[in-house]
């Protein structure tokens, strides 16, 4: 049974002093999103992403899997109708509205929503009380994740070859310091691997000195496999899954073996987003397709293998929380008959938590300005603009927190479209409210970008260590208790 929850938004006035960004001044041209706005054809390739250097301005893995998450509403939300219309006939006044957000963010004044939120029932176990404490997280992306065709003299460069600075721990610190419990690290292994799939010693070494500059500050930290989705390493289908498994086992026995002295509050997820790259159905599954089954299929016996490899090391790793996701990590990679989440090892319980990308309402978080039917406005006191999250939150909340398996939405995020801060603001605040009343925990997608035509997701500019948007970075606190 769905829950229909009640949402009253009060006026609760803040004011901020406006910072200016000063974030890359041109984004990666090759990473705007395709003209039809169709599923398929809004996605680009990870590869045509790589090439734009320390310029690059997709939100990467970010960019993904919001695609599927924008055909659930299809299913019943109202998506595919025009939200700026939603929002007119449930709240009236848009023009208005819009004309006091624009006013608001000349004179640096943002309204901090007040949602009232009904919390429901949340199953009391370790590991839902593990993720409650993780609060509220924030992704490094576009650094270790990156990955290029070039060869770097210094294979170190890689880190900053997308983000222009390398991470320090003055950064991880600022981090900290600004609520943030939580942090993920993506990483790309498939350029810093020889061809048995061992890691090089400096690669594995750099990643674990930033891992330490958040775990020292008593940050929960997830690693990862990011960019790894090709043929060549990892690739949800049945040709090549022998390698796959092969692969991703490879790696973790690596990263399991190197990190097996942390405590709990270091994360492993297993992949990022797996899915079929350049296939038609990259970025949205038909569950009727046999090659959907397939991959589905597929994502489920590496999941498992992932599980069994770190299980297998011993030492902490035998208790460590691991994470898990499904077809794009989208909620319709889950939300279907053929996903399988994995079992853990005998004698082990509640330490398996489901890994949900969703930049959603789509049209609003994700699709490009210039596309058909995107939109800037979101109100959190809008039932058209509102209703696409708590959709999706309560399937997930129906399938997977009612039967005890606990979620961690570990990349959302609303991308800047001009003059919008108010409503990304709005969309912070009820997206984490949200989530915390049905037992989740999100991470913010930063990708260091604050200019240019691409996704521009940052919220904290890594150059100058300033938050251009406390008021984005305040609502995201607002209810991350």
């Amino acid at each position: 049974m769905k829950k229909k929850l009640l949402v009253t938004l009060l006026a609760a006035s803040f004011a901020f002093t406006m910072l200016a960004g000063c974030g890359k001044s041109e984004s990666a041209e090759g990473q705007a999103r395709g003209e039809t706005g169709s599923a398929a054809q809004d996605k680009t390739e990870e590869a045509d992403r790589s090439e734009n250097g320390s310029t690059q301005s997709g939100a990467e893995d970010g960019a993904g899997s919001s695609q599927a998450d924008g055909s659930e509403g299809g299913e019943g939300s109202g998506e595919n109708g025009s939200e700026s219309d939603a929002d007119e006939k449930t709240s009236g006044g848009q023009d208005k509205d819009a004309d006091q957000d624009s006013a608001a963010e000349g004179e640096a004044g943002y309204v901090i929503p007040e949602v009232v939120m009904p919390s429901l029932e949340i199953p009391d176990s370790e590991a839902f009380a593990f993720v409650h404490d993780m609060k509220i997280g924030w992704n490094l992306g576009n650094t270790f994740d990156a990955y290029s065709d070039r060869t770097f003299a210094d294979e170190l460069e890689a880190e900053a070859q997308w983000v222009g600075v390398a991470t320090t721990r003055e950064m991880i610190d600022d981090i900290r310091e600004a609520g943030f419990h939580s942090i993920r690290i993506p990483v790309s292994w498939h350029d810093h691997v020889d061809e048995n799939y061992q890691i090089s010693d400096v690669w594995l070494n750099r990643v674990q000195e930033v891992v330490d500059y958040a775990y020292d500050s008593g940050m929960y930290v997830i690693l990862n496999i990011h960019h790894d989705n090709s043929e060549q390493f990892m690739y949800p289908s049945t040709e090549y899954l022998e390698q796959s498994v092969s692969y991703v086992t490879a790696i973790w026995q690596q990263l399991a073996e190197r990190f097996a002295d942390y405590d709990q509050r270091m994360i492993f997820e297993g992949m990022n987003e797996p899915r079929q790259v350049g296939t038609a159905w990259e970025w949205w599954i038909d569950p009727a397709s046999e090659d959907c089954k397939d991959a589905i299929a597929c994502i489920n016996t590496i999941n498992q293998a992932f599980v069994d490899t770190v299980r297998a090391t011993g030492g902490n790793n035998k208790n460590r929380y691991l994470m898990v996701p499904g077809y794009d990590a989208s909620p319709d990679g889950v939300l279907n008959e053929g996903f399988v989440f994995p079992t853990d090892a005998e004698g082990v319980t509640d330490k398996l938590i489901l890994s949900v990308h969703a930049y959603t309402p789509y049209k609003f978080a994700l699709q490009g300005p210039g596309e058909s039917g995107s939109t800037a406005e979101f109100k959190a006191s809008a039932l058209g603009s509102t209703r696409d999250v708590t959709y999706f939150m309560d399937r997930l909340y129906n399938t997977f927190i009612q039967n005890g398996i606990p979620i961690v939405i570990d990349e959302f995020g609303a991308r800047d479209k001009g003059q919008n801060t108010q409503a990304r603001v709005d969309y912070a605040t009820y997206y984490i409210a949200a989530a915390r009343a049905r037992g989740m925990t999100c991470f913010w997608w930063d990708n260091n970008v604050f200019e240019g035509d691409g996704e521009i997701f940052g919220i904290y500019h890594r150059q100058d260590r300033s938050f251009p948007y406390p008021e984005i970075v305040e609502g995201l606190m607002k209810y991350a208790e």
